[in-house]
C-alpha cells in the first residue's frame, strides 16, 4: 500500500482551515497532517512533520508566507510550497515566486482543480490558477529583453559573471536557492547554451555583461 501525501495548511482564518481540510479528506491518496496559523507556527510545526506539500497564505500575523517559505527552503530545499492567494493579492505573488513556491492557486479553488494541481506539483511540475496567471501574463508582458530574457535573470546572469556562487546570488537578490537554480536553467535554454561557460560568452557577445 502506497504512503499518502502528508500536506500541511498554514493560514489565520480557522474557516478556511477547516473548509480545505474538508476537502484535502475526500482523496483517499493524501492526509491533512498539520496546519499553522502563521508562519512562525509553521516553521515550528515542519520541526516535528515531515509534509511533502504545503498550502501557504501569504498576509499572515506573526511571520507572512513569504518570510515562511524562505526560510523553510533554506532548511529543507525539497519541500514543495504552493501560495494561496485571494484576488487583489497579485503584489504579493511574484515575491512568493521569488521565496521558492511551485505555484499558488486561489483559495476558492474547485476540489476537481485541486486534485489536478496537488498530482502535478507531486510529479515536479508547476501549476497556477489560471485567474492568476493572466496578471503575470500582463504585468510581464513588456518586461522582456532580447531572447525574452527577464529583467530578474539578468540580474542573475550579471552576478554569475561576477563569480558569485548560488548562495551569494541568493543573498544579493533576496531569493531561494532554488529559484537562483531556476533562473540560470532558464538562461540557459533561453539562449542555447550548453553550460554556464557558454552563456557568459554568449551574454558576452550580446553585450547584455561586461567582464
Amino acid at each position: 500500500m502506497n504512503a499518502k501525501t502528508k500536506i500541511i495548511i498554514v493560514d489565520d482564518h480557522q474557516i478556511f482551515r477547516k473548509g480545505f481540510a474538508m476537502i484535502i479528506g475526500t482523496f483517499p491518496d493524501m492526509e491533512l497532517i498539520g496546519e499553522a496559523s502563521n508562519g512562525q507556527e509553521f516553521l515550528d510545526l515542519i520541526e516535528k512533520t515531515k509534509p511533502d506539500l504545503v498550502f501557504m497564505d501569504i498576509k499572515m500575523p506573526v511571520m507572512n508566507g513569504i518570510d515562511a517559505t524562505k526560510s523553510a527552503l533554506q532548511k529543507y530545499p525539497e519541500l514543495k510550497i504552493v501560495a494561496l492567494s485571494m484576488f487583489g493579492e497579485e503584489k504579493y505573488l511574484q515575491s512568493m515566486m521569488e521565496a521558492g513556491a511551485i505555484g499558488f492557486l486561489l483559495k476558492d479553488v474547485l476540489r476537481e482543480e485541486l486534485e489536478i494541481a496537488i498530482k502535478l506539483y507531486l510529479d515536479g511540475k508547476n501549476y497556477y490558477s489560471e485567474e492568476l496567471l493572466s496578471f503575470f501574463t500582463k504585468k510581464y508582458i513588456n518586461d522582456k529583453l532580447d531572447d525574452d530574457i527577464s529583467r530578474r535573470e539578468l540580474e542573475v546572469l550579471k552576478l554569475v559573471a561576477k563569480g558569485f556562487t548560488n548562495q551569494e546570488i541568493s543573498d544579493s537578490l533576496f531569493i531561494s536557492l532554488r529559484t537562483v537554480e531556476g533562473h540560470k536553467t532558464s538562461l540557459i535554454q533561453k539562449t542555447g547554451s550548453k553550460n554556464i561557460v557558454d552563456l557568459l560568452i554568449y551574454a558576452l557577445k550580446k553585450k547584455l555583461i561586461e567582464i
